[in-house]
């Protein structure tokens, strides 16, 4: 089993840090989103968590910056909306490994 990178509480850190900004930027659909992303993320299974993790575990942390923070930024300007923190967290992994999970 892989040891998990990133926990659930690191994204709900994210999606609070993000939200905190769409609020401060007055962008209400990327606010009210990330807060249901925030609220959502205790519910992503643990084997999404590892999966994420083996794959960050595989690449640089820049290479991982490079697609986790433009995505976290179309959410708060309300460009994306995502259902559920899973949602968000797929996406990411298709993005990294280029297949559908």
């Amino acid at each position: 089993m892989a040891r998990i990178a990133v926990s659930r509480e690191a994204f709900r850190g994210l999606f609070a840090f993000y939200a905190a900004k769409a609020h401060h930027d007055q962008r209400h659909d990327g606010e009210h989103c990330l807060t249901k992303l925030f609220r959502s993320s205790d519910d992503i299974p643990d084997g999404l968590l590892e999966l994420w993790s083996e794959r960050v575990n595989t690449l640089d942390p820049e290479t991982v910056g490079n697609v986790l923070c433009p995505r976290a930024r179309a959410v708060a300007d309300g460009r994306v909306e995502y259902d559920h923190a899973s949602d968000f967290l797929h996406a990411l992994l298709r993005e990294l490994n280029g297949t559908q999970h």
